[in-house]
């Protein structure tokens, strides 16, 4: 589950339906109700945020959003313009730092996609999605 206040359109989710699990974008929040519309491929569709999963981010998930892998010393760097996310390979996703120009932040355990979205919001003020 993903905790409403965390979410914001352009978002990208997992949502349960059906017993089964979409991968789509938030596009819109219904503050009052607190629900949840998610595209995914098949459809536009609300949900309650307990229907709503987070996507661990990973290198699969890093070359979706176009990162650019490079790796040297058992250091691995991912970049996206002058956004860089740098991990030891020891360790991998669950400590590792992301910096944008003076803005650098160090992350301690491992986070979801959106949010990686709203940290790269956050510094850069562009959208970070697939396209």
């Amino acid at each position: 589950m993903i905790k409403f206040s965390e979410l914001k359109p352009g978002d990208i989710v997992l949502a349960d339906y059906e017993d089964r699990q979409w991968e789509g974008i938030v596009k819109e929040l219904n503050r009052e109700d607190r629900e949840v519309c998610v595209e995914t491929d098949v459809q536009k569709f609300w949900f309650t945020p307990d229907h709503l999963h987070p996507i661990m981010v990973d290198d699969e998930q890093l070359k979706k959003l176009h990162f650019e892998k490079q790796e040297k010393d058992g250091i691995v760097k991912y970049l996206k313009g002058a956004f860089r996310i740098q991990l030891s390979q020891t360790k991998g996703f669950s400590d590792f730092e992301m910096w944008y120009r003076e803005d650098r932040r160090h992350i301690k355990q491992p986070i979801a996609v959106h949010e990686l979205q709203n940290h790269y919001y956050q510094m850069t003020k562009v959208e970070l999605n697939e396209d």
